[in-house]
């Protein structure tokens, strides 16, 4: 069947390791483009660390253009309607703040102007993730949120630490809040949490049943643990080359890394004609 929606996730997969989209990668997508097929960015990033990949691939302020930002807690067309709100509640937030605390480990979280945290001293990632995706940090602590938080889109969480540390706060808050929220493990330096319903494939399935698109009309690309869900969820789940093993052990099929065009060689052979 032929192939009508194609998610892809951006860092690691969409582009290469210099953050740039590579010509073949950009060529084979306007050609899918041209048949008809949606090319949807399904990434943990907020639309302001999308626009400019959107920009580039002539996806942007489109009413029948689509994107999924935050690891599935927002799906909206490049417009900025929302198809798709699986986001926090401030209790939400609360509650896992708290135990950033008890537990010592910085956090943040997102919404969809800027990142907020309640640590004035800034960690290295929070600085990080505030280049990547081009939004501006603002410190604010817990009782300033609470007096406001009817403004605030609490899309997603963050702790930030090293690999070893977020090791074993990944297993203390998971036994912690089981089946409360979904835990992504993004970067081995970043552990983020999502509403419970949200993932990259749940959203992506609400959005294709939306558009009136089949799971066997779907392809998904991807390169780490955040991607599993959509991968799993596609008519053909494709893994980077660069990929973690994880990520390839749930995949269909394996194309090229990210720095050798690999969504440009399977855009070409399995979706254009």
């Amino acid at each position: 069947m032929a192939i009508k929606l194609i998610a892809i996730d951006i860092d690691a997969t969409l582009i290469n390791d210099q953050r740039q989209i590579t010509p073949r990668t950009k060529e084979a997508l306007e050609a899918a483009k041209q048949q008809g097929v949606k090319v949807v960015l399904c990434t943990g990033r907020p639309m302001t660390g999308v626009d400019a990949y959107l920009t580039e691939l002539r996806l942007n302020h489109q009413d029948d253009q689509y994107v999924v930002s935050f690891n599935g807690a927002l799906a909206q067309s490049t417009n900025e309607k929302v198809i798709v709100n699986y986001t926090l509640s401030f209790n939400d937030y609360v509650d896992w703040q708290a135990f950033c605390t008890k537990n010592n480990v910085k956090s943040q979280f997102e919404s969809r102007d800027y990142i907020y945290t309640t640590n004035r001293d800034l960690s290295p990632w929070t600085i990080h993730e505030s280049d990547l995706v081009s939004m501006p940090v603002r410190v604010r602590s817990l009782d300033e949120m609470a007096h406001s938080q009817d403004q605030y889109v609490l899309a997603k969480g963050m702790m930030l630490g090293d690999k070893e540390e977020l090791d074993k706060i990944q297993q203390k808050f998971s036994k912690e809040f089981a089946g409360r929220f979904t835990i992504i493990r993004s970067e081995d330096f970043y552990l983020e949490i999502v509403n419970h319903r949200a993932s990259k494939g749940s959203t992506l399935e609400a959005l294709a049943k939306e558009l009136g698109i089949k799971q066997s009309e779907v392809m998904a690309l991807g390169n780490a643990q955040n991607d599993n869900s959509m991968i799993e969820y596609a008519g053909i789940g494709v893994a980077m080359g660069n990929s973690v093993p994880e990520t390839k052990a749930v995949a269909d099929v394996i194309t090229d890394t990210n720095n050798n065009d690999g969504v440009g060689k399977a855009v070409e052979k399995y979706v254009l004609r």
